[in-house]
Order: C-alpha cells, then structure tokens, then sequence
C-alpha cells in the first residue's frame, strides 16, 4: 500500500498531466503540509506517523471549511466554492468520517472502559478517544459527546 506522500505526488503527476489546476492546488496545498511536518519533527525513519498525517489533513479541511464560510458570509462565492472544492479533495485522503451514532457508542465504550463518572475524567477519555478515532471523526464532535455522556 502506497504512503500519503506517494499518493499526493502520483496525484499531483495526474493532475499536471491533465492540467487540472484546481486540484493541483489542493494537493500541493497538502505536499506542503508534510514537508513542514517533515522538516518540523524529528523524522529519522523518515515516516510521518499515520496519526499525524490525519490530524494534518482534518486540520486542512477544517481550514477551508472555515475560510469558505468567511467568505461566503462576505459576499465572495467565487473564492468560497474554490475553498470548498479544495477541501472536498483533501477529505478524500481521510478514512471514511464515522456516523454521529458509531461515534457515540466507540466514545461511551471508552467511557466504561474507564470507569469515568465526571469531568474531571474528560482530559483522560479525550486522549483514548482521539487515538482511537483519528482521522476518522472530529474532535469537537468527540468532546461534545463525552461531555453530554459525563453530564449526563
């Protein structure tokens, strides 16, 4: 199976060849992301670990998600479906998002596994539940869900 950064330069390759610049833009947008990686942390293997490539591309998403608001909330359709359309590329190189559901009953599993009982659990559950759901699910959403389940 090919690693993130074979998959973006082979993509990249494709989209040069079928001068796609719309989406040569996002994908150099994620090339760069982890080359700062790289160059950022202490890679000797010279793998970035899965983890961090997911927490890098959902924040990416999340990015163009949110400047594609701020435009649209100042009038500039044009510039915000541009950043829409990048992130609706990058999320395809995330797993496929779990349902609101799938979430809950992974989130209420750690919960148990735990034994929490009260916030004070939160940072602990957090941290089990964003190694477990990475890439695969927000972790706003995850926070939501344990604080409704803590609450409770």
């Amino acid at each position: 199976m090919m690693n993130l950064v074979e998959q973006i330069n082979n993509d990249i390759k494709q989209a040069m060849l079928a001068r796609d610049k719309r989406r040569l833009e996002a994908l150099r947008a994620i090339k760069a992301a982890l080359l700062l990686i790289k160059t950022g942390k202490d890679t000797s293997s010279d793998e970035i670990p899965e983890t961090i490539e997911m927490q890098m591309l959902q924040k990416l998403v999340k990015q163009r998600i949110e400047a594609g608001q701020i435009y649209k909330e100042q009038n500039r359709p044009d510039l915000a479906d541009e950043e829409l359309y990048q992130a609706e590329i990058i999320q395809k190189y995330l797993p496929e998002q779990l349902s609101a559901e799938e979430m809950k009953k992974i989130v209420l599993g750690i919960i148990s596994e735990v034994g929490a009982t009260s916030m004070k659990d939160m940072g602990k559950i957090m941290g089990l539940a964003a190694k477990k759901l990475s890439g695969k699910a927000d972790n706003k959403a995850i926070s939501e869900i344990v604080k409704q389940a803590l609450q409770g």
